[in-house]
């Protein structure tokens, strides 16, 4: 296989996966199966270009937080926003501080990817006809800074999946759910590949192969451009539907994980 077309299917699968409640790390990992595994450096880098492109989807909230940011509703909303990445940032640090070493053994990550799928089909059902609320409180910002730290300590848990199934255990609506746990999102994953990319800069490893970076673009321009496509059908997608589709289908890639698992 040539290279280039490796490079533009994980800039593909990274695109889609990385903000749909489905987790990135798994599907990442099905691919490497069958694909030249791609270094560190590389996965952050196409990470960001799916983080970036999002920015646009939310023009009325990058107008408020620009022209708008006297307002108090204004303030109080980025406010939460920055509690919950500190709460992330400083969870993070400690993590990295006491050497935590993200597992990459692929049955922890087929039973979080089964759980998960499973939490959200009984939250969907649960939540049939109840009321929703619209407002992101400062205890949803916490609870979501929290879900972040549970995915970055068990992947298949997937960031995007763990935030938005506690903002709705709690009562938030899917529209709001959504977009606060993106709009957390970007600066959570910019700030955390920015310093993987400078460490990686900084210290590289004597026996790393040189970086291409060609294909490095290429995977973030293609990551970029799927996931801006993706994000801006489900952000139409949850006005009107539920998440249960893709607890379903969770369930259903966790089955996958575990065959793969028997015939190791």
């Amino acid at each position: 296989m040539y290279d280039w077309i490796a490079v533009v299917i994980l800039g593909i699968i990274e695109g889609i996966t990385e903000f749909l409640p489905i987790s990135s790390t798994a599907h990442l990992l099905i691919a490497q199966h069958w694909l030249p595994r791609q270094s560190d450096l590389f996965n952050i880098v196409i990470q960001s270009g799916a983080v970036i492109a999002v920015l646009p989807l939310f023009p009325q909230r990058l107008h408020q937080f620009v022209f708008e940011w006297r307002e108090p509703a204004t303030q109080q909303y980025a406010l939460k926003i920055v509690l919950a990445v500190v709460i992330t940032g400083i969870g993070g640090l400690l993590l990295d501080h006491f050497g935590f070493v993200l597992p990459e053994a692929l049955a922890p990550i087929a039973w979080a990817i089964l759980l998960g799928g499973i939490g959200f089909v009984m939250v969907e059902r649960w939540l049939r006809d109840r009321p929703f609320d619209l407002s992101v409180t400062w205890t949803i910002a916490v609870i979501v800074g929290v879900g972040q730290l549970i995915a970055a300590v068990f992947p298949g848990i997937s960031r995007s999946g763990a935030t938005i199934l506690l903002m709705l255990a709690v009562g938030l609506s899917r529209p709001a759910a959504t977009e606060f746990s993106f709009l957390v999102g970007i600066p959570t994953m910019l700030a955390a590949g920015g310093l993987k990319i400078y460490r990686a800069l900084s210290h590289p490893f004597a026996d790393a192969l040189p970086e291409r970076w060609d294909m490095v673009l290429l995977g973030f321009i293609v990551s970029a451009a799927v996931s801006f496509v993706v994000v801006k059908w489900l952000l139409r997608y949850v006005q009107t539907h539920t998440f249960s589709i893709f607890g379903w289908y969770r369930i259903g890639l966790s089955g996958l994980l575990f065959a793969m698992l028997l015939m190791e």
